[in-house]
């Protein structure tokens, strides 16, 4: 079959396709005359008689349309670019949005890897299946669900499988998501009718990351969506890893059809680490600080941590902070003095609020508190956000996800992600560690 002769047969079953979901009229007035010259990648170009004609199918949701048809055929293309003889608008080489900016990406933490992963009796299982997925993905445990309780390290895997794809094979396409970001883009879509673009920007992947999946709200479109997309990147052995804080089963919201696919792959639940992995978790992150403290610290800071990784963390945090502010070796006596400021036993700590610490944030860098809460991009704008996240993991014993509450209604990885690269900024750039000390004092009216 000659070059021509493919382009025919595709254009063949398109407008096949688009003349299901549009009058005869419609399809007479704006697609008769259109005829296929290219295929680009994922992309087909058509041929418009006019520039009159090729702006009122952009401009008459037809392209929608046009689009959905595209997708529906099944035939390894998701998109279109109209060309017209003569044009200044629809030409061959015009600039084109890129799909993907309209929807919101979770950042992924760099520092989150298999080897930064501490792996004790009760999380070893779930490292493996982890491991497994990332070395072969959609050929090993496909779905991979992992749940447990906040704060274990469901979301540290998921980062550390994205990482070590985007390492070894950086041709595949990974996408890592929230299911909150998840319904946000759908209503987005469904409002500026971007329906295609959404199920193209989840399904053209390679491997599906959603995190928090028992927030899926029991909503008839949202989860027909989710149940559509998850059916398509099985059907092409894509890799689905999902997370939640509990089993399937026990997600009261979600349908019968949905968990039933679930429990078709590996569950794996991931269990609160005991004292010995405690211990060896404290190490860790203290050496990725360049902090020196004995076992027998380290031990103590494990003493009735709970079962929470970030809270367990947070207390190292407090401790070190404790050592900078009074100038003092890391010792048990320090550790008890650190914590139990931490609970506000003294005034120093009992003053330290959010409110206190977004003030001193805007009044150091000059930003009105609705810029810092506001979605705006601006670098300096970013900077200054950052900073405040970070300084309300170190100075406040708050949970991620409420920070981000506080912050505008921030994803907690969103928070995860400022305080980590603020943490390795202020060991590497001088600037950035004095105006922390400086805001930190600041809040402490030092």
């Amino acid at each position: 079959m000659s070059e021509n002769s493919q382009l025919a047969f595709l254009w063949k079953q398109i407008s096949e396709r688009l003349q299901n979901s549009i009058s005869p009229l419609s399809y007479s007035n704006f697609f008769k005359d259109m005829e296929p010259i290219d295929v680009v990648g994922r992309k087909i170009y058509l041929k418009a008689p006019t520039d009159n004609n090729a702006q009122a199918i952009m401009t008459h949701k037809f392209g929608e349309k046009l689009r959905d048809a595209i997708v529906k055929c099944d035939v390894g293309l998701s998109d279109f670019r109209l060309i017209v003889d003569g044009s200044d608008i629809f030409t061959m080489d015009a600039e084109e949005e890129d799909a993907t900016e309209i929807f919101r990406v979770a950042p992924i933490n760099k520092s989150f890897t298999f080897d930064s992963f501490v792996a004790g009796a009760g999380s070893k299982f779930v490292y493996a299946a982890a491991k497994a997925v990332a070395e072969n993905p959609g050929e090993s445990f496909n779905p991979l669900f992992i749940y447990g309780e906040s704060g274990l390290g469901k979301t540290h895997l998921m980062h550390a499988i994205a990482n070590y794809i985007a390492e070894r094979s950086p041709e595949k396409k990974v996408l890592y998501t929230t299911s909150e970001n998840f319904l946000n883009d759908l209503i987005d879509s469904i409002a500026q009718k971007n329906g295609a673009k959404f199920r193209y920007h989840y399904r053209n992947v390679d491997v599906l990351m959603i995190d928090d999946i028992q927030f899926l709200k029991a909503r008839t479109q949202l989860q027909e969506e989710f149940f559509h997309t998850f059916n398509e990147l099985s059907a092409q052995n894509k890799q689905i890893v999902i997370t939640s804080d509990r089993p399937p089963k026990e997600i009261a919201t979600l349908e019968e059809r949905l968990r039933t696919r679930f429990e078709g792959g590996m569950i794996v639940d991931i269990q609160p680490p005991d004292a010995e992995t405690k211990v060896a978790i404290l190490r860790r992150k203290a050496l990725d600080r360049k902090c020196a403290i004995s076992d027998e610290v380290l031990a103590f800071l494990a003493q009735d941590s709970g079962h929470d990784v970030r809270m367990l963390e947070g207390r190292l945090t407090k401790v070190i902070f404790a050592s900078k502010l009074h100038e003092a070796p890391i010792t048990i006596s320090l550790a008890k003095l650190a914590l139990s400021e931490s609970v506000n036993d003294t005034p120093e700590e009992e003053d330290v609020t959010p409110e206190k610490i977004i003030a001193a944030v805007c009044g150091y860098f000059k930003q009105r508190k609705d810029d810092l809460l506001g979605k705006g991009k601006k670098a300096d704008l970013v900077k200054a956000r950052q900073i405040c996240a970070y300084l309300m993991c170190e100075m406040l014993s708050l949970p991620l996800v409420s920070i981000g509450n506080i912050l505008g209604g921030r994803d907690h990885t969103t928070i995860m992600y400022a305080r980590d690269k603020m943490e390795q900024l202020e060991k590497l750039n001088p600037r950035i560690q004095k105006e922390i000390d400086d805001i930190k004092n600041i809040v402490l009216k030092k």
